[in-house]
């Protein structure tokens, strides 16, 4: 019998239902791959192309719906038809939404299933390719680089107002990707300041016997190498704004000259005697916990108030979730316009999954992400070209453990499953005889 090119995984913890769907799609001339449990149905999704998946929901340990979820984000373009003896309106909702092809109650007709398998091959997963909001909706979102529309937003607007116009020290606490150097940007920008310098330096990217030379400066003969006298970073941004990131980096030695500018407003440089007046915004900001490098007596105390005279606290993006769309539209745009005229949109498929993931890395993940996909589709983001870490995966529970026995069972059936039943070709992977094979069946 000439097997057809299409493979079907049936994906059931009934083995007499699993034998019955694969004598009749083998009568069909189909090729079948069975899976007791969807542990088994996702190793087997793993190894092997799948043409059609047919599943129960209801099983033990990890139900049937799961399985659903799992394959419309990591196999978007596969078909499911879902066959249950246990149907009820949510489970058929669930099934729909989740683009099932189809759904089938047991008991049915060997016709029905016929018809259902023709249905469920022919249909086409179709994506719906209306995107998120376009530019204008960013552009009215926007302020200065700052883009969101969410309460924590705009919060942060808030108090930048206040403080945009004077040279008050601001802290801004954030975890990493969140923005912290855009807001501290915007202090500087939209305020009267902003014709005058703003110097960003990162502290924790600078040796740190290197980093009180750069910030303040040097004499000539200060140190080994320096053979003039030299500018520091704060001398670069008199009149103006520095930003110090990741300022939890930053010596001892360093923390004690920093007190004497806020203190003082005045610079030392490195070899000099003599102190130099200036006139600039320190705005500072960490994802470190400052009070608790205080108690380990790493970060000082005092410097610790003289430097959160306003604090900033920027939100995760897990907490600002309505500003995805926005954020997403912007770095559409901006790749678009990076790579030639690129500008694709998102389906609503893969906006769903962008707008519920977590974002630990925050909106720098989320441009990274954004940039991947904008290089791997063409007109429109589709699930496919998004990383698997984004998409929904299930938590298998433990393995039980069984007897060698038992273990020995399982892969011997996963082997004949694999050669569709064949027990010459099982018997020569496995390395045993098929009379050795029928009497481990047998057992």
């Amino acid at each position: 019998m000439q097997l057809k090119k299409e493979n079907i995984l049936i994906v059931d913890d009934d083995i007499n239902i699993l034998e019955l769907l694969q004598r009749h799609l083998q009568s069909w001339s189909y090729h079948t791959y069975k899976a007791v449990s969807v542990k088994e149905a996702v190793q087997i999704l793993r190894d092997t192309k799948i043409d059609l998946l047919i599943t129960d929901l209801k099983m033990p340990e990890v139900d049937g719906s799961e399985l659903i979820k799992f394959v419309s984000e990591h196999y978007p373009a596969l078909p499911k038809l879902v066959v249950t003896g246990y149907p009820s309106i949510q489970d058929s909702l669930a099934a729909i939404k989740s683009g099932v092809a189809d759904y089938l109650t047991k008991p049915f007709t060997k016709d029905e299933l016929k018809t259902a398998i023709d249905k469920s091959l022919g249909k086409k997963q179709v994506s719906n390719t209306n995107a998120f909001a376009k530019a204008e909706t960013t552009k009215d979102n926007a302020y200065g680089e700052i883009i969101g529309a969410s309460e924590k937003i705009n919060d942060v607007i808030q108090i930048i107002e206040r403080v945009k116009d004077n040279k008050a020290t601001i802290f801004i606490k954030g975890e990493s990707g969140t923005g912290k150097e855009l807001v501290a940007r915007a202090i500087h920008y939209q305020g009267k300041f902003s014709r005058a310098p703003f110097i960003a330096v990162n502290c924790g990217g600078i040796p740190e016997n290197l980093l009180e030379a750069e910030l303040f400066g040097y004499t000539k003969g200060a140190f080994t190498g320096a053979d003039k006298n030299r500018e520091g970073f704060f001398q670069a941004a008199n009149g103006g704004t520095i930003f110090l990131d990741e300022i939890g980096n930053a010596s001892k030695a360093v923390q004690t000259r920093l007190l004497r500018v806020l203190q003082e407003k005045e610079v030392v440089k490195v070899g000099a005697q003599k102190a130099d007046k200036i006139d600039v915004r320190i705005v500072a900001a960490t994802n470190s916990d400052l009070k608790e490098m205080i108690k380990k007596d790493t970060f000082r105390e005092d410097l610790y108030y003289r430097l959160t005279v306003v604090e900033i606290n920027v939100a995760p993006l897990r907490e600002r979730k309505e500003d995805i769309p926005l954020l997403t539209d912007k770095f559409l745009f901006k790749y678009g316009v990076e790579y030639k005229d690129r500008f694709v949109r998102v389906s609503p498929e893969a906006a769903e999954i962008l707008q519920r993931y977590d974002w630990p890395g925050n909106i720098r993940e989320l441009e990274n992400v954004v940039q991947r996909a904008v290089i791997m589709c063409d007109r429109t983001i589709e699930v496919e070209h998004l990383p698997d870490s984004l998409k929904f995966n299930i938590d298998f529970p433990e393995d039980a453990l069984l007897p060698l026995k038992e273990i020995e069972k399982k892969y011997i059936l996963k082997v004949l499953n694999a050669t569709n039943n064949n027990k010459t070709k099982a018997a020569e992977i496995l390395g045993i005889t098929r009379k050795t094979l029928r009497s481990k069946m047998e057992d």
